[in-house]
């Protein structure tokens, strides 16, 4: 059965198609085609123009971020690229497919493969990852991809859901496994690994997760789009239960075109190993390769430690 997220987003698909063919038939029918053409691209490709606005805003709020200012063209081409990406992920993916591809564990003669844990972010489902899950399949990499819900809820009670999935993936691999989040998803792990997770990860990697909040937070509506605005209590609380040294167990990637988290270094940590991809959109930066190619490797190599106590692959 489809989750909340994929019924709603079912739902917005198929009313934004229906209202399009309408508005194309209705104004076809009176014999102007060019309002139908016109009012039915605005209602299909609407969202580029909400995309657009997003990346002004990345170029004007940079200020004095450390991540490089993104140039025009950069914006331009990850406007682009979140464009084409954007449909994909939240009107066929998502809706329709979210469990087309199921959790790979290992027989049990097979264990000690390490195994990945897929946490996607705020108005996502474990359909997000579907073009990640196969690829890990054909390199014999156990994975498990969660739901997050409530959809609207703290991202505090995410926790419980994300430790249950790494308890499965432990007793079918015998290892800790890699933690993977994007977006909200890598705050979700923080709050798992501060209360539940201690001592139970080999790496965790975020990717464009708004660690220390985003700009856009301040127009949250929901519970969990509010705990990310910037500077908010419950990041605070977050950051009172985390010593330190958990974050030299982190990748974070980060992009300055990131239309999502900005400024851009507020997905990063300090401490973390922290990888700026640049010119990649938000919901783009699942398909960089440098990003899988991470996890993959954290995923098929053994544990092994540096003179400086930190985590290496």
């Amino acid at each position: 059965m489809p989750g909340m997220l994929a019924r709603l987003q079912q739902f917005t698909t198929v009313l934004l198609l229906a209202a399009a063919l309408a508005w194309a038939g209705w104004f076809m029918h009176l014999g102007r085609p060019g309002w139908a053409w016109l009012g039915a691209g605005l209602l299909v490709f609407g969202y580029a123009l909400f995309l657009a606005v997003e990346f002004v805003l990345v170029w004007w709020v940079h200020g004095d971020d450390p991540a490089p200012k993104a140039s025009a063209p950069q914006l331009f081409k990850a406007w682009i690229g979140e464009a084409l990406t954007a449909p994909r992920i939240f009107c066929w993916q998502q809706p329709f497919f979210s469990r087309r591809e199921p959790d790979h564990l290992p027989e049990p003669t097979h264990a000690g493969r390490r195994g990945v844990v897929l946490v996607h972010g705020f108005l996502c489902n474990r359909g997000l990852w579907n073009r990640w899950m196969p690829r890990l399949r054909a390199r014999g990499i156990p994975y498990i991809a969660v739901n997050l819900e409530p959809v609207f809820g703290t991202i505090s009670d995410y926790a419980s859901i994300i430790d249950e999935a790494v308890r499965r993936l432990e007793l079918a691999t015998r290892l800790p496994p890699v933690v993977v989040g994007h977006s909200m998803g890598g705050l979700a792990i923080r709050a798992w690994l501060a209360s539940l997770g201690v001592g139970r990860v080999h790496r965790v990697i975020t990717i464009g997760s708004p660690h220390k909040g985003t700009w856009l937070g301040r127009f949250g509506m929901s519970r969990n789009s509010r705990e990310m605005a910037l500077g908010t209590d419950w990041q605070r609380a977050l950051e009172a239960l985390e010593p330190v040294e958990h974050f030299e167990r982190f990748t974070c990637f980060y992009s300055h075109c990131d239309n999502i988290v900005f400024p851009a270094s507020n997905a990063t940590l300090h401490g973390a190993d922290n990888r700026h991809v640049s010119g990649v959109a938000h919901v783009h930066l699942l398909d960089w390769p440098a990003v899988f190619d991470e996890v993959a490797a954290w995923a098929q190599s053994p544990l092994v430690d540096d003179a400086a106590g930190r985590a290496r692959p």
